[in-house]
């Protein structure tokens, strides 16, 4: 289960969008202040907007990022499965040859 966002969403969706709608651009820092969130906050939320909108290369967009981790988690699940079928399958083949050494 994730952990509680600090910010809500909405909080978020508007202080880029103040962000990208203002011209010229507002120094972060000053519009983080103003909104009440930590600047550091701010731009990474801008970032990750610019990366969705496709005007950043250097980043993962939000699909992507999704799509990373659930194919971790699978991947996670599939090797716990093989090592569970490795240990069954020794399981019973020193059941079926008791002869052969351990």
């Amino acid at each position: 289960m994730p952990a509680p966002r600090k910010y809500p969403l909405e909080l978020r969706e508007r202080a880029v969008r103040m962000y990208r709608a203002s011209e010229p651009k507002p120094v972060i820092r000053r519009l983080a202040g103003e909104l009440g969130v930590h600047p550091e906050a701010l731009r990474g939320w801008i970032r990750q907007a610019e990366a969705d909108a496709g005007e950043r290369e250097d980043r993962l967009t939000t699909a992507e990022r999704e799509e990373l981790a659930a194919l971790r988690r699978e991947n996670s699940q599939l090797r716990r499965a093989n090592e569970v079928l490795r240990t069954a399958s020794a399981f019973f083949a020193a059941q079926l040859d008791p002869t052969r050494p351990r």
